[in-house]
């Protein structure tokens, strides 16, 4: 990749000043991505949740929480770009843009779209040639994964819940990282909506009729509690249950799409996977 110092010289083809040089990043990958790229003397500003890289939070100051910002404070840096996610940043993207501050929300929610995602803010900083190669290195590792996965002898259901109350499944790009490691997600059909209120678990009965072998937690920011999931009112048959197969992913490695997710978030999945598959081939 590229170093720092690329980003305080002229790109080429053309000038440093054709390309932002004070970016705000409302959210973490961002802030992940132009690190990567070598591109981090670019930021002015960082979310409070950003933990990777973890210099990130030594070197830059946070200006913003998920669903808030300072906004004053965002000026004083003054900005020439913020880079944020999702509707659920419209409101601090309002704030910004009557300010006259370019802004930039994508709404990626895919695998796919995390690939392209890191290739398209890679051509915003005039590093796309740093981009693309990122995006190929995340690609190849997933192709591995996926062929890894195809080496296994079962493919365990499994439930992920993003949320507990109320109970949220798991967001589209968690529900493609559970196959690629060789599982199956129990709610494909709610991982197509890219609302959380619409990934909702109604009835929690229905996790239970779908039995999974496997469930993982990813609480956003709290600490999943396997004994309150196992002690729900009907849970106690499940398969994931009654083998102790209860397992915890750490938010910021998979509920933030960008490369930790393609990497360390699937990693995780990977080895719970493998090291069920081990268990049920096990003597006794």
């Amino acid at each position: 990749m590229t170093t720092d110092a690329s980003s305080t010289g002229p790109a080429p083809g053309g000038h440093a000043a054709e390309f932002p040089r004070r970016i705000v990043c409302l959210t973490e990958e961002p802030t992940e991505v132009l690190y990567a790229l070598g591109e981090s003397a670019r930021i002015v500003g960082i979310s409070g949740f950003t933990v990777r890289p973890p210099r990130a939070r030594r070197e830059k100051p946070k200006v913003s929480a998920f669903t808030s910002a300072r906004i004053d404070d965002i000026l004083r840096l003054e900005p020439d770009l913020a880079v944020g996610f999702s509707d659920m940043q419209a409101d601090i993207a309002q704030a910004l843009i009557r300010h006259g501050v370019e802004v930039w929300i994508s709404n990626h929610r895919s695998v796919s779209q995390i690939l392209g995602y890191v290739r398209r803010l890679g051509a915003l900083v005039g590093a796309a040639a740093a981009a693309d190669e990122l995006a190929a290195s995340l690609a190849s590792r997933l192709h591995e994964a996926t062929r890894q996965a195809a080496t296994l002898p079962r493919r365990p259901r499994v439930y992920f819940e993003e949320w507990d109350d109320p109970p949220i499944s798991a967001i589209r790009w968690v529900s493609e990282l559970i196959g690629i490691a060789g599982g199956e997600d129990i709610f494909p059909e709610l991982a197509a909506a890219g609302l959380g209120r619409d990934r909702i678990v109604a009835d929690p009965m229905e996790v239970v009729r779908r039995r999974p072998d496997i469930i993982i937690g990813s609480w956003c920011g709290k600490k999943f509690s396997p004994q309150r999931v196992a002690a729900r009112p009907g849970w106690q048959d499940l398969p994931a249950v009654r083998d102790g197969e209860l397992h915890e992913i750490k938010s910021p490695l998979i509920l933030q799409p960008g490369p930790a997710a393609l990497t360390d978030g699937l990693e995780a999945l990977q080895r719970i996977v493998r090291e069920w598959n081990a268990r049920r081939a096990a003597p006794g």
